[in-house]
Formats: C-alpha cells, structure tokens, sequence
C-alpha cells in the first residue's frame, strides 16, 4: 500500500524544511505534497529548490488548513493520505512504513498517530494501549494522523465552512455514522514543536465558533437542545480572562450568525454513532471487539455529502482575528 504525506505550511519556512526532510528520509518513500498557503517568505522557491522530488502546490492567496488539505486529497495518488504540520516531524523513518500496517482491519478509516508536544513535556499521546489488538478513539489530532483517502473524499473530506479548528473531530463522528473507525496507532511518535508564531486569538474564535458548529452539524434532533446549550456556555467561559471570553463570545455568536443565515447545512449523524462517540471520548480508548456490535456496515453505507462551504467564501459575518 503507498502512501502520500501532506504538509500544509504557511510562512514557516525553516520549520517546514526539517517536516519535510523527516518525511523524505522514510522508508515506505511516500509521495510528498507541499501546500503552500500564500506564504510571503520565500518558502516555495526554498522547497524547490532544496527538495525537487516534492510536489509542490502553492495558492496565491490564503485559503485556509482546510481547505489546502481537502485540495491534497484530491491531488494525491495513494489510497493513504498521512498529515504532518510545518511544526511536527517524524521522529524515526519507520513511522509511515508501521502505520501503514494498521490499516489491515476493515474497520480501521484513520489511524491517530502516536505524537509528543516536544514543548509540553514527554507524554506519548494518542497511542494504543498495546500492540496486539485493534483499540478505537473518538478522534486524531491534525497532525499526526493517516485515513483512507476513498472514504475521505466519499464523506467530503473536511467541512471548509470551520475554515480553523476542529474539523477532526467533525470528520470522525461522521466516519463513524458510517461504519469507519479512528484507530489509536503502535508506531514511533511524531514530534510536535508547536510553532510560538500562532495566533492564539484566532484559535480562540475558531474553537468556540466550531464547537457550536459541531453540534448545529452533527448532533440527532433529540440531544440537541442540552448539547448546544452546554457548548453555548462552557465555549464562552472556557478562558476567564476578559479578552479572551471576549473573543471567544464572538466566535459563538458568529456561529449562531451563520446558522440563523442557513449557511450552515445539518446532516445529523443517527443516534447510535452519536452515543459511541460520546462514549469513545469519555473512555479515551475501547477495543474495536467491544464496540464493534454498535456500527454500521463497513463500507460506508450512508455517507451524505457534508456540502463544503465553496474555497474562498468568507468564513463569517464578523471580522474574524489573525
């Protein structure tokens, strides 16, 4: 099986030299797809000119994580597609070669990589709790995970309305209404340096507009109402520093904005995927043979379409930070 590493990147361009060294130097030779998100520091031309054999795809203009990873899903030619931000290498070269493996199970759409936030401290998280069996998990982080490349674009890959943040976890839940699960993966971690050049006031707006975006989406009509109403109210507290409730308040707000408009479609997953994802993210992790009576078919059996908000399109009625 090949497999293809997508490395979004925007104006970090030493950074990304050394992701993209970590993916050259493994074994499985994985396809490499650079997309560059309008960067202004000279990262293509470097990438060119350092790295030859990658494929290269940048945008003039800003287009947003999403958006570039859904244009890597229909670009690439492997059936798994790995995703590895600027900031994070592949610790060992083995990585792409032992996760590739874990896709042996009929069951298995993704699989969340081992990883280490390097800054944070030595934790190894999201990993199996051993190397025999197959273990599920409610979602991946960004970046460190693979999944299949047919069932990502039969679900329309990632929702472009959430523009920044969360779009895992929306992918995950609707997988799995499908029958498809998120493996926790046995390989080497990757390694997370987390960039200190993000804008914290813009992951704030996000993860509190996504947050009640996710529910408005996703959740069956009966658990709406206490879901979006307990989202409503601890993605507004989340932070009591005053000007980040502010912010945060205004990424709520936004999303209910978009909702009153009908920007915002809603395909809620049935009641039985919503339930096991609750229960997958309260366990952390569950063996597959626990859980496997609870799903669906396997071969996606009721995918419907997540209408991805067209590239470009603005992503809120408010002015949005960065």
């Amino acid at each position: 099986m090949r497999a293809t590493v997508v490395i979004t990147t925007k104006n970090r361009r030493e950074e990304l030299l050394k992701a993209v060294a970590s993916a050259l130097a493994q074994t499985a030779q994985p396809e490499i797809l650079v997309m560059d998100d309008g960067s202004t520091d000279g990262t293509s031309e470097i990438v060119a000119r350092n790295y030859p054999s990658v494929q290269l795809h940048r945008s003039e203009t800003s287009l947003g994580l999403i958006v570039q990873r859904n244009r890597a899903a229909r670009l690439a030619s492997s059936p798994v597609l790995f995703s590895l931000d600027d900031d994070a290498v592949f610790s060992t070269p083995g990585i792409v070669e032992r996760t590739l493996r874990e896709f042996d199970h009929p069951r298995v759409g993704a699989v969340a990589i081992p990883f280490i936030e390097v800054n944070g401290g030595p934790a190894v998280l999201q990993k199996a709790r051993c190397p025999n069996g197959v273990f599920a998990t409610h979602s991946f982080i960004g970046t460190a995970h693979a999944l299949r490349r047919d069932v990502f674009r039969g679900l329309s890959g990632y929702r472009e309305i959430l523009v920044h943040q969360g779009e895992e976890e929306d992918y995950c839940i609707r997988m799995l209404n499908s029958g498809w699960i998120t493996r926790c993966g046995n390989a080497d971690p990757i390694h997370h340096f987390e960039s200190p050049r993000r804008s914290w006031k813009r992951m704030d707006y996000y993860g509190a507009r996504n947050k009640v975006m996710y529910a408005w989406h996703n959740v069956p009509p009966a658990y709406l109402p206490a879901h979006l109403m307990a989202t409503t109210l601890m993605a507004s507290i989340y932070s009591h520093h005053p000007a980040r409730f502010v912010t945060r308040l205004r990424g709520v707000m936004a999303a209910y904005c978009l909702i009153a408009a009908g920007r915002a479609s809603r395909h809620a997953v049935s009641a039985s995927a919503y339930k096991l994802s609750r229960h997958l993210k309260r366990k952390g992790v569950v063996a597959l043979e626990e859980i496997e009576y609870r799903l669906p078919g396997p071969f996606c059996p009721e995918i419907v379409p997540a209408a991805p908000v067209a590239a470009g399109a603005p992503p809120a009625p408010s002015s949005v930070p960065q």
